[in-house]
């Protein structure tokens, strides 16, 4: 039954688009692929398309590709350059977002900022997300980071197998008490576990090619008890887990400040610069924009900056060279006798070129989440229509042979000039993976202080190292990924031990002096 729908409903809708869509006469569409008629390209790459888009579609379409699915227009664009003249320099014309059926609609996440079109809603948003995580203010937060990394250090040194647990543990714990004033000790602290699972399942909806319903909206009219309507239920689930994560977290940090028991948080000083003298109406609304810029900078930052220290193990297991000349510039600075600080960074520099590297060497978002045009466009005599889904393929730009010479090498002095760490010759990896236009992320100053403290950190103090196979011999490693929205290494099982007794000892003094 849902078969026969969809061969009766999609064509109609394919055809009513395209007779509402404009094309110049006169001017061409970008090259790409044509496909069938009316349908378009029905067979798009669902495995890793960064690097289809790349490799054999670049080869033979070049660095800006343009084609049609299924009614939907779509561009990508594969050189730093396109995406600054496009992305950045015509950014009023696209810095919105295409309508996401599945999350906005059917999983309620029409709250997230980073997901809605661009308009005044989104600006107030954006404002309030950038006056507590802009540059001059993250500083404020180093406590907490510095609380979490010695506690994760502690963890690997107990159980180095459960490393992904334990990074993903130290991303969410330190965000939790950054934006709600909430500390979780471990997992079975709800919040941190509600909004784990919450994430992943906004992670696999965002992914292109999830759902069909993103295809063919006018599937959500679907009943969830109809065959084949699973998507429905799985949508009805994580609506419900979203809005529970989202007030319960912000309603806790409410409760607390009425007590008298409220932790310094994010939501707390926002909550208390409200003026006393506002209407009922005005109050709900302030109330609102925090409630919900709160939830956008947690699942933000827990989604990718796990990702990127996750390919700290990656890198450091596969290149032992990097990992030596790190752990000497460390002991050179910082001694063996403390962990790494802040005030330590500025004489880092070969640390700073990894935090950099690791950026470059595997953007976590490949592809980014996608910009579509708010109207007709013609860029280098080519016609970009009105509706148009853009997607910066940041794999491609991250590995351009004439800005990364040997790009699928791990290699930091990418970023050295004379041993000190400089950025004049070479593109800033954290102008492109971190988003473009006005869609930049805001988050990126507290992902790349965190990054550091973690790299120099576990740098310090343990030894990264291979697996080793049943004959003792150690294990060939490649960087393989994950495909879909969030690309990380699919190897998480390496040797982790610690340096020295040393550092071990260190570890556990830091940890004491937490908690004590």
């Amino acid at each position: 039954m849902l078969l026969l729908i969809l061969i009766c409903v999609v064509p109609a809708l394919i055809l009513l688009r395209r007779l509402h869509q404009k094309k110049s006469a006169y001017l061409p569409f970008p090259p790409g692929p044509k496909g069938l008629p009316l349908i378009g390209v029905w067979n798009l790459p669902s495995h890793k398309p960064w690097l289809a888009y790349s490799g054999e579609w670049a080869k033979k379409y070049g660095n800006m590709i343009f084609f049609k699915s299924f009614g939907s227009a779509f561009l990508v664009l594969n050189s730093a350059k396109r995406v600054k003249d496009i992305l950045d320099e015509r950014s009023s014309r696209y810095s919105s977002r295409p309508h996401m059926v599945m999350i906005i609609e059917l999983m309620g996440w029409e709250d997230n900022f980073a997901l809605v079109p661009y308009g005044p809603w989104w600006r107030r948003r954006r404002r309030a997300f950038h006056e507590n995580f802009h540059s001059g203010v993250i500083s404020q937060y180093r406590s907490i980071q510095i609380r979490e990394v010695h506690i994760f250090l502690h963890n690997l040194l107990a159980t180095p197998q459960d490393l992904k647990s334990h990074v993903r543990f130290m991303f969410g714990a330190t965000i939790l008490d950054i934006i709600y004033g909430i500390r979780a000790m471990d997992w079975k602290n709800i919040y941190l576990a509600k909004s784990e699972e919450s994430v992943a399942g906004a992670v696999m909806a965002v992914n292109p090619g999830s759902f069909l319903v993103d295809v063919i909206p006018a599937l959500k009219y679907i009943p969830s008890w109809f065959p084949g309507a699973g998507f429905k239920r799985f949508g009805e689930y994580q609506k419900k887990l979203h809005e529970s994560t989202t007030f319960d977290m912000f309603n806790y940090v409410k409760e607390a400040m009425a007590n008298g028991t409220a932790r310094p948080s994010v939501v707390g000083n926002m909550l208390q610069r409200l003026s006393e003298d506002m209407s009922d109406d005005a109050r709900n609304e302030e109330e609102a924009v925090i409630r919900e810029m709160a939830i956008v900078a947690y699942s933000g930052e827990l989604a990718s900056s796990s990702a990127v220290a996750l390919t700290l193990f990656c890198a450091m297991a596969m290149y032992p060279d990097v990992q030596k000349k790190a752990q000497m510039e460390i002991d050179a600075v910082v001694g063996h006798e403390r962990l790494p600080s802040f005030e330590d960074r500025q004489s880092l520099h070969y640390v700073n070129a990894i935090v950099k590297e690791l950026t470059r060497w595997l953007p976590v978002v490949p592809l980014g989440l996608p910009h579509v045009s708010t109207e007709d466009d013609v860029y280098e005599g080519f016609f970009i229509p009105k509706g148009t889904i853009i997607m910066g393929n940041t794999w491609a730009i991250m590995r351009d042979p004439e800005v990364f010479p040997e790009p699928e090498e791990f290699r930091p002095e990418r970023f050295l000039k004379d041993g000190k760490f400089c950025l004049n010759s070479a593109l800033d990896p954290q102008t492109v993976v971190f988003g473009f236009g006005r869609r930049i992320c805001p988050g990126r100053f507290l992902s790349d202080s965190l990054l550091y403290l973690t790299v120099a950190s576990v740098l310090a103090t343990f030894d990264v190292l291979p697996p080793f196979n049943e004959h003792g011999h150690p294990v060939k490693l490649s960087l393989d990924t994950s495909s879909g929205l969030i690309a990380h290494p699919i190897t998480d099982k390496y040797t982790i031990k610690p340096r020295s007794e040393v550092a071990a000892h260190v570890v556990q003094v830091a940890l004491a002096q937490h908690n004590g």
